[in-house]
């Protein structure tokens, strides 16, 4: 019995099926299996386009897909389809997030604590300086760095973050068995021993420069903010900015020199309104990722209970008081405020001051909890 990941590396190779017309796809045939041998009138009637068609036919016609697996299985490539739980949780809530993703080296639970830093590819000495110390110490704080193993910022935060004894990857805008620009190779390598390498193109695709703009989504969509050392107007690193804006992270950008090219896309992003970032503890605290182990241990240690949920579900991102979570949950205060100190501990909220409480975790993140053992009566 073929592997059903297959199929959806085989819709994956045809130009002009994206996330949209994939989860049309799906929708209209119930799996990637049956809708790659669908018949060319049902494919017309699932709402593809006329060229799409012929391109599917064509990659049916062309493509052994069961040579292109074995292929990438000798290579030692992991594949990542919706379906699997392994995938990336805070990407899959991102709009249109990448059917498949290929990946080189392995995704941790640790991973759910990355921020991504970007930046130009020439970048001056104080841009070196800068990113290695933020790097550097977000990495120590058990935070992962993700960024896009380009020459300049890139290198230089994924260095940093080994440097460091942490976490760090890369996504890339070609196949994740060919390393860009080819004096990464070495870097890359170090890579796969404490992070991965990611692409959402296929194993064999060439880089391109279309293809670069496109991953900044995926950056940005595996962390929980981005971080803008050095940038000019037109920098790549402006988009990845962007898609974080779109998807609800947080964007903090490195001040610098109103003179210097490099600093005229950051100091931009500051004017616009993002976070100025003077030190990396400005991250670690506008994110609550001052006590990361803590949380992690805290998540592994102390079970959920259906008091913590109900108080998940009372939070949202404007703050409420104290006492206004009593009067809507009908908990009594000593429960409420003994439960929030353990929610903030997980990483799980967050107080603001003033006995104000807010929800840390992305909106629609899924929230899980044990069940309570049945007692006998």
């Amino acid at each position: 019995m073929s592997d059903p990941r297959l199929y959806w590396i085989g819709f994956n190779l045809v130009k002009g099926i994206g996330a949209v017309r994939f989860r049309a796809l799906l929708e209209a045939f119930g799996s990637a299996e049956q809708a790659w041998q669908a018949p060319t009138d049902d494919l017309m009637a699932s709402g593809l386009g006329a060229k799409v068609v012929q391109n599917l036919l064509q990659a049916r016609k062309q493509v052994d897909l069961q040579q292109v697996w074995d292929s990438i299985q000798a290579q030692g490539i992991t594949v990542l389809t919706w379906e699997d739980e392994a995938y990336p949780r805070r990407l899959r809530e991102i709009d249109q997030p990448p059917p498949v993703l290929y990946l080189r080296g392995e995704l941790t639970s640790e991973d759910e604590w990355a921020v991504a830093i970007v930046g130009t590819r020439r970048l001056t000495a104080y841009g070196r300086q800068v990113t290695e110390e933020i790097a550097g110490t977000l990495a120590r704080s058990g935070v992962t760095i993700v960024s896009g193993l380009a020459r300049g910022v890139d290198s230089i935060a994924h260095q940093a973050a080994l440097n460091a004894g942490g976490r760090t990857l890369a996504v890339l805008g070609c196949g994740v068995d060919c390393i860009y620009p080819p004096e990464n190779r070495r870097l890359a390598e170090q890579m796969l021993a404490r992070g991965a390498l990611l692409s959402d193109y296929a194993p064999g695709t060439p880089p391109d420069g279309p293809n670069f703009p496109p991953r900044n989504r995926i950056i940005s969509g595996l962390s929980l903010a981005v971080v803008v050392v050095e940038a000019g107007l037109t920098s790549g690193a402006l988009i990845t900015a962007t898609f974080a804006a779109e998807q609800g992270r947080e964007v903090f950008a490195v001040p610098g020199n109103i003179t210097a090219p490099q600093s005229q896309g950051a100091n931009r992003l500051i004017q616009n309104g993002a976070h100025v970032l003077l030190s990396a503890q400005d991250v670690l605290e506008t994110l609550n990722l001052t006590m990361v182990s803590q949380q992690r241990l805290a998540r592994v240690a102390l079970p959920s209970d259906p008091t913590e949920a109900q108080l998940f579900q009372a939070l949202g991102r404007q703050p409420r008081h104290v006492d206004e979570i009593c009067l809507s949950t009908g908990l009594p205060i000593e429960q409420v405020s003994a439960t929030l100190a353990l929610m903030e501990l997980k990483g799980l909220a967050r107080q603001v001051g003033g006995m104000n409480y807010v929800s840390v975790m992305e909106q629609g993140e899924e929230y899980h909890i044990e069940a309570a053992p049945e007692t006998g009566g």
